[in-house]
């Protein structure tokens, strides 16, 4: 178990900070939509309930949708831009990583071939996180257009239906707001890798690597 655990640690604190998050989420989201359903005169919603609640559920797929979108973009931009002296870009004037097929024996097969599958597998990572990404917009744009619809009907308005939400501003601007800070953030440390360390950590250059080295 100890084994375990130390070779798998970083993604089960991850996990576990994703999940208190979420549960963060979830109950302090329940208790706004309390406060809002008083301010209304209308009755509570259960805590189970609001599981269920589009706004919820909207929300979560909004951040889902930001954080997908961004780690798809990144893994594909890495691959062909560089940043001299970051350690989250490759060095421009180094070899080519990737010779395809590969002769290495103990590389995975689909890394040893040629053809259609063999181009999957050598994009996979990208073309992944990229179908989380659209999986993720498509739920927080369905769920967002429930949301605006029982507002609207709250309100004795007409409700869009699904399709034409699309092309609602309120659901872009929910996720503008977030794509900007994702391709900020990511940004800020792709600069920020050039003149700061963080010891021991992979996602930095050596403490004594001089600035203008590139790659980790």
């Amino acid at each position: 178990m100890v084994r375990f655990l130390k070779r798998n640690g970083l993604t089960i604190v991850l996990m576990a900070m994703f999940a208190a998050s979420l549960v963060g989420q979830w109950l302090t989201g329940w208790r706004v939509a309390l406060q809002d359903l008083r301010r209304h005169g209308e009755p509570g919603i259960g805590l189970i309930s609001y599981l269920s609640d589009p706004a919820f559920i909207s929300t979560v797929f909004e951040n889902w949708e930001s954080e997908f979108l961004q780690m798809a973009v990144y893994v594909v931009l890495t691959a062909y831009l560089f940043q001299h002296g970051s350690s989250e870009s490759k060095d421009p004037d180094a070899p080519e990583r990737d010779v395809l097929p590969s002769k290495e024996q103990d590389a995975p097969p689909l890394a040893r071939r040629a053809g259609p599958l063999a181009w999957l597998y050598a994009h996979s990572l990208g073309l992944v996180l990229a179908l989380l990404f659209m999986a993720a917009f498509v739920l927080h744009w369905v769920f967002s257009a429930k949301q605006a619809a029982q507002e609207a009907a709250e309100h004795g308005q007409v409700a869009q239906g699904v399709l034409a939400y699309l092309a609602d501003p309120q659901l872009w601007f929910e996720s503008f707001q977030n794509w900007q800070s994702e391709f900020l953030s990511t940004a800020v440390l792709v600069v920020l890798s050039i003149v700061l360390r963080q010891k021991n950590s992979p996602e930095s250059k050596p403490v004594a690597a001089p600035d203008g080295k590139t790659g980790a």
